[in-house]
């Protein structure tokens, strides 16, 4: 999320009642998380395992709850929550606001688009040239379609991101605030589910063509000319790169990575990163020949098993 220009560090540290490492002036631009960060930001972290991370990511403000040698160029902020605080700083800048209307403000709707009268819209919300958008789609706040897309029925585009902090008592929901960004002669089939960025955007690639029944989980990005069938749920912080397939059923852990022209066949499961370019099949999703090779051990074990005896 980008902040209005003019925010310093000590602006940023008095909305939240933080004490700070740095310039008074020092500017902040930004607020994003780990996976989005970029020069000017500030990022959150409040565990030891992560510090390394976050002190060493382009975020140019860290928000921690220890007290560390701060990095040449950058700034701190000390907090006893910064979770908590991060979540704060966006309520603040990027507060819920609920459209009491089937459109909300600023909506921006090329020549040639059709959209049906039961279409839902929230506030800021861009559709490109011909696009189509069928009967009971809801366009969240934050939605921007490209030229030549077709979104069907009853696709939910914006929800908020499955983000939550464990506490000792429940779970504190994180605040959403970011966007989707769809690009041209992209097609989402029927009652899909895509939730926008934390803070930043989900992506959408040019060409991608998803069809029914597909969740996209917040900050996930999607290159161009991807293929997705039915059911396919992939979770947030993915990064899929151009052309790659993914069959029927398949999962998609948080924070993986499918590179260029990789094909995941039905029900496969994946928790690691796939090299682009190859088969995979099976959970843990592997390279198809071995993971058939296992296969046909595994159906010849029992017979193995009567030799042995």
């Amino acid at each position: 999320m980008r902040l209005p220009s003019g925010y310093t560090l000590k602006q940023i540290a008095d909305i939240i009642g933080c004490t700070f490492e740095g310039p008074s002036d020092f500017p902040v631009l930004g607020i994003n998380e780990i996976h989005k960060v970029k020069a000017g930001d500030l990022v959150f972290v409040d565990h030891p395992k992560y510090y390394d991370k976050a002190l060493n990511s382009a975020a140019t403000i860290v928000l921690i709850n220890q007290k560390v040698v701060c990095p040449d160029g950058k700034a701190l902020i000390f907090s006893e929550d910064p979770c908590g605080d991060f979540n704060r700083l966006n309520k603040h800048f990027a507060p819920f606001d609920m459209s009491m209307s089937s459109r909300g403000n600023d909506i921006r709707i090329a020549d040639g688009a059709l959209i049906h009268p039961s279409v839902i819209m929230g506030s800021n919300i861009s559709i490109g040239e011909n696009t189509i958008i069928h009967p009971g789609v809801v366009l969240y706040d934050n939605i921007h379609i490209g030229k030549n897309c077709i979104i069907h029925a009853n696709t939910v585009l914006g929800g908020d991101a499955f983000y939550y902090k464990s506490r000792p008592t429940g779970r504190d929901k994180m605040h959403t605030c970011g966007s989707i960004e769809i690009e041209d002669n992209v097609e989402i089939g029927a009652g899909c589910a895509i939730d926008r960025g934390l803070t930043a955007d989900t992506r959408i690639g040019e060409g991608t063509k998803i069809d029914n029944h597909v969740h996209v989980g917040h900050d996930t990005v999607i290159g161009k000319n991807c293929l997705f069938a039915a059911q396919v749920g992939i979770a947030g912080c993915v990064v899929i790169e151009d052309q790659v397939i993914v069959w029927g059923q398949v999962g998609i852990a948080s924070g993986m990575t499918i590179g260029k022209g990789a094909v995941v066949l039905g029900q496969s499961g994946v928790t690691k990163d796939l090299e682009g370019g190859k088969t995979y099949f099976g959970t843990p999703a592997e390279d198809v020949k071995h993971k058939y090779r296992e296969l046909a051990l595994i159906r010849n074990l029992p017979g193995l098993i009567e030799k042995l005896k």
